[in-house]
């Protein structure tokens, strides 16, 4: 088996931010895989800001970066990596990690610059259970855990400068990306964020401690282009 790391470095609001932190110091050996060109498909309207790629789209950057059959994953970044993390496996790909504490946590030396990487093959085989799209959720509203991946000011519904919208999905509960998960209900549950990244942290810290989630990709930046309804505090 060999093992592709994968820099997933991204600032919300600043597209170019990823890629210039991967030129300027990466783990050596590892490629680069943006949130925006390849863990998206920022084409597609009407779904919020980062939408889910297509398969096709999906393995081709997938193949770019060095990743396919025998490849064990191993992604760094916050929120970019757990995106990652969750895209491999909603395609078929289950060889994956997210390295804990990220690239502050490599004890190693970095290299700079781009990386010459043997393009690889991936099949994908997308699953068709771990997503739900907002009308379907909307239809069940206290039926489900529904978890909101946002800072609390964000979730509270206070104005700011990411969405048009202040609120949140009524009856969400908070656990921040940037924060320990609480403790949430027993039941089937459904986590979002913004745009569909951030939530992916939380499925992934809930996914090691032995409890699986749906992520809802659209989340709040495609919610609040509908009309479905909001909650503030």
């Amino acid at each position: 088996m060999r093992y592709q790391f994968v820099d997933c470095r991204w600032e919300l609001g600043k597209p170019a931010a990823g890629r210039e932190l991967y030129g300027a110091g990466h783990i050596p050996g590892a490629t680069f895989l943006d949130v925006d060109d390849d863990l998206s498909d920022t084409s597609i309207k009407g779904q919020g800001r980062h939408p889910l790629p297509s398969a096709e789209g999906f393995a081709e950057s997938a193949a770019r970066a060095g990743i396919g059959e025998g490849v064990h994953v191993v992604a760094y970044g916050l929120g970019g990596a757990e995106r990652l993390w969750w895209l491999l496996r909603h395609f078929g790909h289950d060889r994956c990690a997210v390295l804990a504490g990220g690239i502050g946590a490599w004890l190693g030396p970095l290299t700079s610059g781009d990386e010459s990487i043997d393009r690889a093959s991936l099949i994908p085989r997308e699953r068709t259970d771990d997503t739900i799209d907002g009308p379907e959720l909307a239809r069940r509203l206290g039926k489900t855990v529904v978890v909101d991946a946002r800072l609390r000011s964000r979730w509270r519904g206070e104005p700011n400068s990411i969405d048009k919208v202040p609120g949140r999905i009524p009856g969400a509960l908070n656990a921040p990306w940037n924060e320990r998960v609480p403790e949430l209900p027993a039941g089937d549950l459904i986590a979002y964020c913004g745009s569909g990244v951030t939530a992916t942290v939380i499925l992934h810290r809930l996914w090691l401690a032995g409890r699986e989630g749906k992520l809802y990709p659209g989340s709040w930046s495609q919610w609040e282009t509908l009309d479905l309804p909001v909650e503030r505090d």
